[in-house]
């Protein structure tokens, strides 16, 4: 194998594939990148045995073959080289190191036998569709912070993406939930993906696709089964398992009667958030809200710092039920209104209730929070 490469486009690919690779693994092979030349065309892939990404990098290709090298040291050496080099990769083939040249820097790296490199093959695939990029990171992105990170309750330690419908049409929709908080978003419905299983997309995954969908902004191709997911975008294509497991009823926690209606200013409810929340050191935070009519109180206390109290009024505030009291975790409460722009509505059934959070007018994305006691 040999070939001639830019540096920004080769650094560029070497990043995004070596995020995959699992920095602890004890399996020297999977600590390698699989540089392949075939047809006038460089691939580089890696895998952690749980999710494979392949990019296609424009090169100028001078022999066919492939090569494993050390992911972290080749990126390294390439990332240290000045902007405009040109990066040449020469591998004879057999036991022989891989030479790297960049105009009067020479290296050469120990190799692994391509033979041990894992195949990288996602089996048959049964459902295609294409999603836009800016519709998959808006799926995620509202999503992902309520992903469990308990290992115990391993099918909750992704998204739960599947077909569904919302007052007669049919909708993608993608779910997550840690037992204290749910997020529901949906999107319509892609050409193909009706009669998708429902499967549930593992947190790597979601993060390393999330990085990805930054560079791009056409469509992305999502090919799946009940095992595996793909995505196809620009040049390159991640395949990854899928968490065997069952996903809960995820309705049942949605509640449906609450009809004391909270309206506020997003910008201005989470920065008084912030500003009470911060008499305190603990981790959870807790921040009390008591709300009458047109009317917001915010409260935290810490038995070491004092309290301390925020008061939102008809200017901000809209609400015409009942007076109520009811505590969430700080924490929880920013990870919700930062998914809202403009007014975020609360709807409430009673200060030990779960409840409904979501944008006013928006029925797309909808949050559920549970209660703590303050």
């Amino acid at each position: 194998m040999k070939l001639k490469a830019d540096r920004a486009t080769l650094l560029k690919a070497l990043a995004h594939v070596q995020n995959v690779v699992e920095k602890r693994n004890t399996i020297p092979i999977l600590a390698n990148v699989l540089l392949s030349v075939k047809e006038g065309r460089l691939t580089i892939a890696a895998t952690d045995l749980e999710i494979a990404l392949i990019e296609e990098v424009a090169a100028t290709t001078m022999r066919d073959g492939s090569v494993t090298a050390p992911a972290a040291t080749l990126y390294e050496i390439v990332r240290r080289q000045p902007d405009n080099a040109e990066i040449e990769l020469d591998h004879p083939g057999g036991d022989a190191p891989l030479a790297l040249r960049a105009g009067r820097y020479a290296t050469k790296l120990v190799v692994l036998p391509t033979d041990e490199f894992p195949k990288l093959d996602a089996g048959k695939l049964t459902h295609r569709f294409a999603v836009p990029a800016q519709a998959l990171r808006g799926l995620i992105d509202r999503t992902r912070f309520a992903i469990s990170t308990e290992e115990t309750r391993y099918y909750l330690n992704g998204i739960y993406l599947h077909s569904a419908e919302s007052e007669g049409v049919p909708v993608l929709r993608a779910v997550a939930t840690d037992g204290h908080r749910l997020a529901r978003v949906e999107e319509p419905l892609p050409e193909g993906a009706a009669g998708m299983p429902g499967v549930i997309v593992p947190r790597k995954t979601v993060n390393e696709i999330r990085k990805l969908l930054d560079e791009v902004s056409g469509d992305v191709s999502i090919a799946l089964s009940e095992t595996r997911i793909q995505f196809e975008l620009d040049t390159m294509r991640m395949t990854s398992k899928l968490i065997d497991g069952t996903y809960p009823d995820y309705s049942k926690v949605i509640p449906t009667g609450n009809d004391k209606i909270l309206r506020v200013e997003t910008a201005d409810f989470s920065a008084a958030v912030a500003r009470v929340s911060a008499i305190t050191s603990e981790r959870n935070k807790p921040v009390k809200l008591s709300v009458g009519r047109d009317l917001l109180v915010l409260s935290a206390t810490s038995p070491d710092q004092g309290t301390a109290t925020e008061e939102l009024d008809a200017e901000q505030v809209e609400y015409r039920a009942t007076p109520l009291e009811i505590g969430f975790q700080a924490r929880y409460l920013n990870d919700v209104t930062e998914q809202i722009k403009g007014k975020v509505e609360f709807c409430f059934a009673d200060g030990a209730a779960p409840t409904l959070v979501r944008a006013a007018g928006d029925e797309s994305a909808i949050f559920v929070l549970m209660p703590m006691r303050v």
